[in-house]
């Protein structure tokens, strides 16, 4: 039985960068992964890679940025005044940082420049503009 919209599956997997860097698997989770394929649990990528495998299948799928976390949005990098942030003095090129008004949701951010009185923020997900390299194996079907 090949896996078809609407089936919930489990899938082991390994997420690679084009420079072989491995991002994310169910290895690294212990334990596999479980969606609907056609319900948007996933990027729609990589739910294209699961559809028409059997369990125990596995295969290898290039999924482009449109098809993974999107492209780089410009209007997502912020410039903001350091004296706005908590503890803004402390912030270093790399750091993951949450930001939005207190008592509102918190949005996950990369500081990308530190300038005086000012940093630079990027709200586009880590995997924004990039591909991804999925290796998908189904291990189940509709359990």
């Amino acid at each position: 039985m090949a896996v078809k919209h609407g089936d919930k599956v489990k899938v082991e997997y390994e997420g690679r960068l084009e420079d072989g860097t491995v991002f994310d698997s169910s290895q690294a989770h212990d334990q596999t992964l479980e969606f609907e394929v056609g319900a948007g649990e996933v990027i729609p990528g990589f739910e294209h890679g699961a559809l028409g495998l059997n369990v125990g299948e596995e295969r290898e799928v290039t999924i482009t940025p449109e098809n993974a976390y999107g492209i780089v949005n410009p209007q997502l990098i912020k410039k903001i005044p350091l004296k706005a942030i908590p503890n803004g003095e402390k912030l270093k090129v790399g750091m993951r940082i949450l930001v939005g008004r207190q008592g509102e949701q918190q949005i996950p951010a990369v500081v990308t420049e530190v300038n005086l009185g000012e940093v630079t923020i990027d709200l586009n997900h880590p995997l924004a503009g990039k591909t991804l390299i999925f290796k998908i194996k189904v291990v189940g079907i509709n359990e």
